[in-house]
């Protein structure tokens, strides 16, 4: 048994038995109630009347925990289970004693801590790697040289394998990537909204489109970001900035709010190669055609026209270069960039970029 799994791994395969000392560690209470439920069913302790022992972490000492695993229960389960929720002050406090635990545990209890952060590098943590299981409960990781960033790749694998599982969905690839552009790295929340889109599609046997995900998910934050984007495509940076900053200030996460501006933007990216594939072929560019084979369409009343204009604001040589810019932008945002203030620094030059000042014909 992988004794550092991330919780995915833990889910598809559970093992039969689950050693003396489990650590769940990670910022997703999603994926360790998760977790908790599949070790409920490897230790059978799923009777109503006798449920795991669960403690606050921060109000324990030593002796309440070591009491509770040393007692044994005379008409319960045969194997005690002791859950320590939100126990990182807890093991803070008391690594010491952890430590001597770990090396020589109960063999009739299960200690469970709920932690956000476990460094590997730690005496404990290693301890119990060697004997016990430590399980990430947040997005999978990918290591490239000494750096780490989210592993996209895995994470959209388990959204749309969780979504057909347990919500009954069939995701197109592209839906599966806008979801998460939409929502962002909150596993919790995509759990949440692959609900909504379960709730919601007309034809739940029929695969979800991106445009579907859009529409569902987005809710007034879509439109709200669809008000900044026509600022910024419009060349006007001054109130796209504004918008930034009071989505930003409401709470948003720069990440989500990037996935929106990179699906919109690449639309245009892909009406320019468009037009010059029109040319290559020797026909004379039409920019509504080129527009419609790029995902724009006719409605509302005047939403082609204004995809028009828009990029023609834009240019072709900016909106050539917008696949670059947004792959620039989004390597940002998942490592030099993915602190809060970072963050939005790149999505305020992306938006500048946009603007009439950065236009280059303007300075000819």
């Amino acid at each position: 048994m992988e004794r550092t799994p991330h919780a995915f791994d833990f889910l598809s395969t559970p093992p039969d038995e689950l050693p003396a000392v489990c650590v769940l560690f990670g910022d997703e209470s999603f994926l360790k109630q998760l977790c908790l439920k599949e070790i409920d069913k490897i230790l059978q302790d799923d009777d109503d009347d006798f449920p795991a022992t669960q403690l606050e972490g921060a109000q324990l000492t030593w002796v309440d925990v070591a009491d509770e695993l040393a007692t044994a229960s005379l008409f319960g389960p045969e194997k005690r289970t002791v859950i320590l929720r939100r126990a990182d002050e807890f093991v803070s406090k008391h690594r010491s004693q952890l430590e001597d635990y770990a090396s020589s545990p109960s063999k009739s209890s299960t200690l469970i801590l709920d932690v956000k952060t476990f460094p590997g590098n730690t005496r404990l943590a290693k301890m119990i790697a060697e004997s016990g299981i430590v399980i990430a409960c947040k997005p999978p990781e990918r290591k490239s040289g000494k750096s780490k960033s989210v592993d996209t790749t895995k994470l959209n694998k388990w959204i749309t394998s969780w979504a057909k599982k347990e919500h009954g969905l069939k995701l197109k690839s592209t839906a599966t990537q806008q979801l998460l552009d939409l929502v962002g790295m909150d596993i919790g929340k995509i759990n949440q909204d692959l609900a909504k889109l379960a709730l919601s599609v007309e034809d739940p046997k029929a695969e979800v489109s991106p445009e579907s995900v859009v529409e569902i998910v987005g809710g007034w934050r879509t439109r709200t970001t669809w008000d900044l984007l026509d600022a910024a495509c419009d060349g006007n940076a001054a109130e796209a900035l504004v918008q930034l900053d009071r989505m930003l200030m409401s709470g948003e996460h720069p990440q989500a709010l990037f996935g929106a501006f990179s699906w919109s933007l690449r639309r245009f990216a892909a009406a320019t190669r468009a037009v010059q594939s029109m040319e290559n072929e020797g026909r004379r560019p039409n920019l509504g055609e080129a527009l419609l084979s790029a995902g724009f369409r006719k409605y509302p009343q005047g939403a082609l026209k204004q995809a028009e204009n828009q990029l023609r604001q834009i240019g072709r040589d900016r909106a050539g270069k917008l696949y670059a810019k947004l792959l620039e932008a989004d390597l940002q945002l998942k490592g030099t960039h993915s602190q809060p203030h970072r963050a939005r620094h790149a999505m305020e030059m992306l938006l500048v970029s946009l603007s009439n000042e950065a236009d280059a014909r303007q300075r000819r």
